[in-house]
């Protein structure tokens, strides 16, 4: 008998036959002798409805208000679940985040989870139960909900996986695995069979949506096998595991993108000890994650400084960097939001060079110009106009021939 935690996002249970088609797949696994934790995100574009309402009742939102209520979307599909499984004639139970407990931050709309009380789910277990959990959601040492951002649901699957020792933690999605790349963008994409967390941290935390970043993170720190795949066909996915030597025969394994980038400069910034500090400790205060940084250098001891914000936070972060820019006698800050970051990754990178320049050549191939450029061991990113990010994709993952498998690193540069 294994312990098997299962999550369905929201396009798996979009309505109630789905809702029912869910259930039967799991208590075609739970019939197998397995114990069942299941996950649930809000039906689709339950979330976005909630985040309309508050929208048009107030211009920036309470963010625990907001937590009250988006949280409410998993709320329904853990109750309509277990009655589908009860009308099946097996026995289920719903839980919300505060009645498991998962503790989380007080950081609303985008806490961490800080601890997993598993009594109660083992409890249940032990009865024979299907446990049903709301995903997304926790809640803080006063009480108070939280939830945890967007793709939140992945982390509480895999959180949960970690806390009980489960066997195996599965999540179901509208696609069949992790693809070289987007499969709507590039028609020869191909569905990889093994991933490092390494490299899929590096896809989640450029673009892919396939998992959160704070799911894979979690999986790699508590050693949580993963398998994504659809919830629509019983075809193998990807496994996202711990990292091969055959791994690194491929050079570069995906190419991915974000347009949920915006571009900040603060202009004519003292050059002086502190400065940067004044200027990031109230992004970082007001919870806006910064990714690239670029300073450049003018003349009488002034510089300007350019980073990326997610395009969410681009009006949040304008304002408090207008009351900085005052304080410090920077000139002005401006912004865009018509960027978007392309990237390569593969755990191959690390022992080879010339990878970063053969990206650069063949963006340059295609009249695409970069404007600025981050990499670690295993990737490559660039910030270019939004516009080109379909035609960089394509060029990308032609050139390094991800169509293909088992390609020797030596032909993909």
């Amino acid at each position: 008998m294994a312990l098997i935690v299962q999550k369905f996002g929201g396009t798996s249970v979009g309505n109630t036959d789905k809702i029912k088609a869910v259930a039967q797949r799991v208590l075609s696994c739970h019939k197998q002798g397995n114990q069942m934790v299941v996950v649930l995100s809000a039906m689709s574009g339950e979330t976005d409805r909630l985040i309309g309402l508050a929208r048009a009742v107030q211009q920036m939102p309470d963010l625990r208000e907001m937590d009250m209520l988006v949280s409410t979307g998993e709320q329904v599909t853990v109750s309509l679940f277990a009655m589908a499984v009860k009308e099946a004639g097996s026995d289920a139970v719903s839980l919300l985040g505060d009645q498991v407990t998962i503790q989380t931050t007080n950081m609303h709309t985008k806490a961490r989870i800080k601890s997993i009380d598993s009594g109660r789910i083992k409890r249940h277990l032990d009865d024979g139960k299907i446990v049903v959990i709301a995903g997304f959601q926790g809640v803080t040492e006063e009480g108070d909900i939280t939830t945890l951002g967007r793709g939140g649901s992945d982390t509480t699957a895999v959180a949960l996986a970690a806390a009980l020792k489960a066997d195996a933690c599965e999540i179901f999605t509208d696609v069949e695995g992790v693809f070289t790349t987007d499969p709507n963008i590039c028609a020869r994409a191909r569905k990889i069979d093994r991933i490092s967390y390494d490299e899929m941290l590096e896809l989640a935390s450029l673009g892919a949506k396939v998992l959160d970043i704070r799911s894979v993170g979690l999986a790699k720190r508590y050693k949580v096998p993963v398998h994504v795949r659809s919830t629509f066909t019983e075809n193998e996915g990807t496994w996202v595991v711990e990292e091969d030597k055959n791994m690194e025969s491929m050079l570069v394994s995906g190419v991915t993108y974000n347009k949920n980038e915006a571009r900040i400069t603060i202009s004519k910034v003292p050059d002086q000890p502190g400065v940067a500090a004044k200027i990031f400790l109230p992004i970082s205060d007001a919870g806006i994650v910064v990714d690239m940084i670029i300073q450049n250098t003018r003349a009488g001891s002034m510089t300007d400084l350019t980073f990326t914000v997610i395009r969410s936070d681009y009006d949040r972060a304008m304002k408090l960097l207008e009351q900085v820019a005052a304080e410090i006698n920077a000139e002005s800050v401006s912004g865009a939001q018509d960027i978007a970051k392309v990237s390569i990754v593969g755990v191959g990178m690390r022992n080879h060079s010339g990878i970063a320049s053969t990206m650069f050549q063949i963006l340059a191939r295609e009249g695409i110009n970069i404007m600025m450029i981050s990499t670690s061991e295993i990737k490559v990113s660039c910030i270019i106009e939004e516009k080109y990010t379909e035609l960089a994709i394509r060029a990308l993952h032609e050139a390094f021939a991800l169509d293909k498998e088992n390609v020797p690193a030596e032909e993909q540069v």
